[in-house]
């Protein structure tokens, strides 16, 4: 077998494999919803009396009700013709802008440029790629310990 073909028990292998770790570890997890408490504990008496009294909790009945009311098949129709409004004002917007360049794209270029230079520039953010990395080199110089002194 060569090409694809050679794969395929690998792959039936793999997906065997995961589905195996999977099903252990969910295995292993299933003691966790049901735990025992220890009878050699002083308190296990107490523990699992309190367990026994609170088993049924929570119940859908202890959760309040909510207070908004549904809103009626009308309500949610205006409220949908109220957004279709709105996208088609939006979309009436967007097609309002002008979204190609209709000037010259030299003097536009140019006009960018003149609004980069007048920007200052901090002198660091002028250091080449070499000169930052020379930087770094001495401040890792500087951050050598120095050599121990003799004891004796």
């Amino acid at each position: 077998m060569t090409g694809p073909e050679m794969n395929a028990p690998i792959r039936k292998f793999a997906a065997a494999l995961s589905v195996a770790a999977a099903m252990a570890g969910l295995t292993a997890c299933a003691g966790a919803f049901d735990p025992q408490t220890d009878p050699r504990s002083p308190v296990a008496e107490r523990v699992q009396a309190l367990v026994d009294a609170n088993r049924e909790y929570p119940r859908w009945a202890d959760f309040p009700r909510s207070t908004d009311p549904e809103p009626a098949p009308a309500q949610i129709a205006a409220q949908v013709t109220t957004l279709n409004a709105a996208s088609g004002t939006l979309a009436a917007e967007i097609a309002r802008i002008e979204w190609t360049a209709t000037g010259d794209p030299v003097a536009w270029a140019q006009a960018v440029q003149a609004r980069v230079d007048a920007v200052p520039v901090a002198p660091v953010t002028q250091n080449t790629a070499a000169e930052i990395v020379e930087f770094a080199r001495q401040t890792r110089e500087r951050g050598r310990a120095p050599p121990p002194i003799p004891r004796r």
